[in-house]
């Protein structure tokens, strides 16, 4: 085998990754493109909030609802769990309350529940106290106060 018929051959297996990083490209512009027509749930003007209070400022629509559709997963997928969480622990109740259970079968979603699905994805939420000195986590995003 010659070396122009070894370029040929290298060219062809690279071909398949060009059209593939093409087909990416035309997704991605077509997603992009959808974003200018989808409405999120969280609203644009809180999350240019957000993101300029992190330093970040982009005047393209199509990133801030990116960023909000993202935001917006990552919340009911933590809901999710949280929901999880809560079926888990009203199905752990002991047999003599069951029949009292079969009755009442609404969920009730409490801190305990939401708690340990967020620390799933590595969010800590500490409940204060009165006796602890609240001003020294007054500027800490995961911490809420009674």
């Amino acid at each position: 085998m010659n070396a122009t018929s070894q370029q040929q051959g290298q060219g062809q297996q690279q071909h398949p990754n060009i059209e593939g990083r093409h087909d990416d490209d035309a997704a991605l512009s077509e997603f992009l493109a959808s974003l200018m027509d989808y409405t999120p749930t969280i609203p644009d003007e809180l999350v240019e909030h957000y993101l300029a209070k992190s330093g970040f400022q982009c005047p393209d629509v199509r990133l801030v609802r990116l960023v909000a559709v993202a935001t917006q997963k990552f919340i009911a997928d933590v809901a999710t769990d949280a929901l999880q969480q809560c079926k888990a622990r009203q199905s752990a109740v002991i047999k003599d309350k069951r029949e009292k259970q079969q009755k009442d079968k609404r969920l009730i979603l409490t801190m305990e529940d939401l708690s340990r699905a967020l620390h799933e994805v590595n969010i800590k939420i500490v409940l204060i106290s009165d006796n602890i000195q609240k001003s020294s986590f007054q500027d800490d995003p995961i911490v809420m106060m009674k």
